[in-house]
């Protein structure tokens, strides 16, 4: 795989209207992590006292988190309307040359900021709330 352009890693809501996915306008960076927690299973007569670790068992989340600046009013009253109704909606993460992902996620943080001569920017971070999909491209 050659090396891709940020911008091209797009973060997508659903619409509710129309149920199309609507990208999120201005995002200047974004980012995806995903997680898996382990459960211990370790004893007194573990191998060396070495952990053990339970396969398949925990939980596994993934993080979205991007920022830029506000540029469509469409999908701006989306995410403020999702984030202050509390509402998990379906969210589609596009990567370049690797893949959609797709889900449902809650935004867990929005953040507004600006400075006297310059633009107003915005932070926003999400969480999975439910099983992710993946297809590749």
């Amino acid at each position: 795989m050659t090396a891709q352009k940020g911008k091209d890693l797009l973060l997508k809501v659903r619409n509710d209207d129309d149920s199309a996915y609507v990208t999120v306008a201005g995002l200047r960076a974004r980012s995806l992590s995903f997680n898996a927690e382990s459960v211990d299973i370790s004893h007194s007569e573990s191998s060396g006292r070495w952990r053990e670790l339970l396969e398949g068992a925990g939980t596994r989340h993934a993080s979205l988190s991007g920022s830029g600046l506000f540029k469509d009013s469409d999908s701006d009253e989306r995410i403020r309307a999702l984030f202050f109704d509390g509402t998990i909606a379906a969210w589609q993460v596009i990567i370049p040359d690797f893949g959609t992902l797709e889900g449902n996620f809650q935004i867990t943080a929005l953040e507004y900021s600006g400075q006297h001569d310059n633009e107003l920017t915005f932070e926003i971070a999400l969480e999975s709330a439910s099983a992710l999909t993946f297809a590749t491209s």
